[in-house]
Formats: structure tokens, sequence, C-alpha cells
């Protein structure tokens, strides 16, 4: 009789334990882009920078540097929220200045892909880690009626 009550008061407790569900969890599969990345080109040179701001967020920002002008410069957000991994890119002088979001679509071991097929282009960016120094990120769909796409090899500064 002692050892069925043993059980139950196991089961019972077990049951009541407090389960430790990460709440950032797909940010946090992420982690690893936190820092420096530049891909050095012919014409210039692409960098990318990501800190952490909070726990469900990280802030970044892109730009292309060609003969020390800036070409290209756009901040980006990952955020999660609740169950949603949402990419958020604020490119400087298009779409009036405001966010542009891309939904988390997949994510496959070390490649996460995020879509939204609204957008007029890119409608597709995939980031896959390669190593811990290096990613490429991939953006794609249709431009002009024609697909396209265009990647990018970084490397942790």
């Amino acid at each position: 009789m002692k050892k069925v009550i043993a059980i139950v008061v196991l089961i019972i407790l077990a049951s009541c334990q407090k389960k430790t569900e990460k709440k950032f969890g797909k940010l946090e599969k992420m982690h690893w882009l936190v820092g420096s990345w530049e891909q050095k080109l012919p014409d210039g040179i692409l960098t990318e920078t990501w800190s952490k701001e909070n726990d469900s967020t990280f802030k970044g920002e892109s730009y292309f540097i060609n003969l020390k002008d800036t070409v290209h410069f756009e901040k980006i957000k990952l955020h999660q929220n609740v169950e949603k991994l949402i990419y958020s890119a604020t490119v400087v002088g298009q779409n009036n200045n405001k966010p542009i979001d891309f939904l988390m679509t997949s994510a496959i071991e070390n490649t996460f892909t995020f879509e939204n097929p609204a957008h007029d282009y890119p409608q597709k960016i995939i980031y896959k880690k390669v190593s811990e120094s290096s990613f490429v990120a991939t953006i794609s769909g249709k431009q002009q009626g024609k697909d396209s796409k265009e990647s990018y090899s970084m490397t942790k500064k």
C-alpha cells in the first residue's frame, strides 16, 4: 500500500511541475546572427550588424558602401510575437520609410525562411547558417514579372 501511495504522490508532483518552455524559442534559434558580418565585393562592402534588443527582439542594420558612399541602407528587426517570428525591413527612401513584414514560414535545421507574397520584391528572404563564422542571405521572388534571386555570402567580422 505504501508503494501505491508513493507512486500516486510522484505522479501528482510530476504533473504539477511547471513546464519550462522557452517563450521566445523561435527567435533564440537565430541567436547565432548577433554580431557584425560583411561581404567584400569588387564594387564595395556589404555589412550586416545584429544585436539583441530584448528577449523578444533582435535589431539589425544592413548597408552597402561603394567608394565611401552608402548606396543602400535598411533597418531590420526580428521579433517574436506569440508564436510568429517576424522579419521587418525598413529601407530608407522606400515605402514611405515604413517597415515591410515577412513572416517566418520555415525553420529547418539552420535555414530560416521569411515570406511576404504581397510585397513587390523580394517576396522571400532566406538566412542559412553555414558555420559559426558564415551565413548566406538570399532574397528572391518576381521582379518586373521575372523570377529573380540574389545571394550574399556573409562572414563574421
